[in-house]
């Protein structure tokens, strides 16, 4: 391709104007919702107020212009003015919400520290709580509408130049058209190979010239930005252009490689000076590991002290209805695919149960004694692998244990999800998010089994303390109203 084609930049099909920066959006909605704490403070002393001996109204002023400063540092802290808060007014609202509680928690603290809330009105601050909260988030919703409708038009977008027509700027170029949140306007790719590899466009955005064409636009203005998606092997390349454009009074940005558009929304660190992505993090490691173990032990031990008499019951069933132990155990795989014995009540004949080479019990199943068919109906035959998390091989809530022999449609589980391992990241659980949603029982297609993977994953890439007592609370109602237990 001849380099002279490309000397003198056509017109970019983007607006002539650059856009205007959203942090001058975000700093008025900083600014309003600073001024309507100290509005509605001033308002609710007006209406609430009696002007009593009692009522100083300079220590109440004082009260409000400390609680709005404190309102302004905290929602810094809780993320009200990030970008994505901007956008979605449930995320803006959580976070006011928080930062408004927190302040009134701040204030009362104080309060109690100074030892000066006798002097404030209790009917005053209770109305301004409440008047203020209703404030900000009605002031937050308009706000949000009206942020969204500025940049429906277009009013923050930056003019984007991609250097680099190639795959790598095409595929940044897809990513950028695909996201709504971002504000930016693709003018056009520029390229300086000469070969005759570069297209007229990619991702359906023009190609508009060489380096030297996106310079002279630069020059004249309609480039706010460039972002330089070379691949980042091609060091020489690279240095050579970035310190052309390095001489230009725009902001300049290298595009991900190739391989790092497969994990877009990992989240990146700082190791030293060199960026880092972090591809996957263990699941419930530090802290929440430490809280889920003490979840474990304690209401472990509280049930166990609660239902012995239940297992005790249980046992002597066992025993009088077939010959054979209490107890049956049967190899699992558990965290980090480590193997382990779980436990059960025995339901089934002693002579008819496997140990290896396991095939699960179907809802009309020789192998299961009497008593057997009330402990699976009810899940009583689970109770014993309380013992499994007091020695810390299970926990109480988690991916349901299985034998690495069972099947899924006559294929192993390992056969039919290819990353079925990946359970093993946590420890297995008594009862689990699959099993409360309905996933629990023979799995006797394909697609059972992965929607038992789908719930199992889901649980792990999201737990939290609350997550696990919802869960069992929810087990509670899957025991006393079986679908699949048999």
């Amino acid at each position: 391709m001849n380099d002279m084609r490309f000397d003198r930049a056509p017109v970019a099909p983007a607006a002539d104007k650059p856009g205007v920066p959203i942090d001058v959006a975000v700093f008025c909605v900083r600014l309003l919702e600073f001024l309507a704490i100290l509005v509605s403070g001033f308002v609710a002393a007006g209406v609430i107020m009696d002007g009593s001996a009692g009522d100083d109204p300079a220590v109440h002023q004082r009260v409000v212009v400390i609680a709005a400063l404190a309102y302004a540092v905290l929602s810094e802290s809780f993320g009200c003015y990030d970008l994505d808060a901007q956008f979605s007014l449930r995320k803006a609202w959580q976070r006011v919400a928080t930062s408004w509680v927190t302040v009134a928690l701040f204030m009362v603290t104080l309060g109690f520290i100074l030892k000066s809330s006798d002097a404030v009105s209790r009917s005053w601050a209770a109305g301004w709580f409440v008047g203020g909260g209703f404030t900000l988030l009605a002031l937050r919703a308009g706000s949000t509408f009206w942020v969204r409708r500025l940049k429906k038009r277009g009013t923050f977008n930056q003019r984007v130049a991609i250097f680099g027509a190639g795959a790598q700027g095409a595929r940044f170029a897809e990513y950028v058209q695909s996201q709504d949140r971002l504000t930016i306007s693709l003018i056009g790719f520029f390229d300086d190979r000469r070969d005759g590899r570069v297209p007229a466009a990619a991702s359906n955005i023009p190609v508009l010239g060489n380096l030297s064409a996106l310079i002279s636009m630069i020059r004249d203005g309609r480039v706010d930005q460039v972002v330089v998606a070379l691949p980042w092997s091609a060091e020489a390349r690279l240095q050579q252009v970035v310190s052309r454009l390095a001489l230009t009074p725009v902001k300049i940005r290298l595009a991900p490689d190739l391989a790092s558009f497969a994990f877009a929304r990992r989240p990146m660190v700082v190791l030293g000076d060199i960026p880092m992505m972090t591809l996957f993090e263990r699941p419930i490691s530090g802290v929440d590991a430490a809280l889920k173990s003490i979840e474990d032990k304690v209401l472990t031990f509280i049930i166990l002290a609660l239902i012995w008499p239940v297992l005790l019951a249980v046992a002597i069933a066992i025993k009088l209805d077939s010959p054979g132990p209490i107890f049956f155990r049967q190899p699992r795989e558990g965290f980090n695919n480590r193997p382990f014995r779980v436990y059960k009540f025995r339901s089934m004949y002693h002579n008819r149960s496997q140990v290896e080479a396991i095939q699960q019990a179907s809802r009309v199943d020789p192998r299961v004694t009497r008593v057997g068919r009330i402990l699976r109906r009810t899940s009583l035959d689970e109770l014993p692998q309380l013992f499994n998390v007091v020695q810390g091989d299970m926990s109480l809530v988690g991916p349901r244990p299985h034998a690495p022999s069972t099947r899924a449609g006559g294929r192993l589980f390992s056969d039919v999800v290819a990353s079925y391992a990946a359970r093993h990241k946590v420890k297995p659980g008594i009862t689990g998010w699959a099993q409360v949603c309905g996933w629990r029982g023979e799995t006797d297609t394909e697609d059972k089994l992965v929607k038992r993977f789908e719930h199992d994953l889901h649980y792990i890439e999201n737990w939290t303390l609350w997550f696990d007592f919802y869960i069992l609370f929810r087990t509670v109602g899957s025991v006393l109203l079986p679908k699949n237990a048999f």
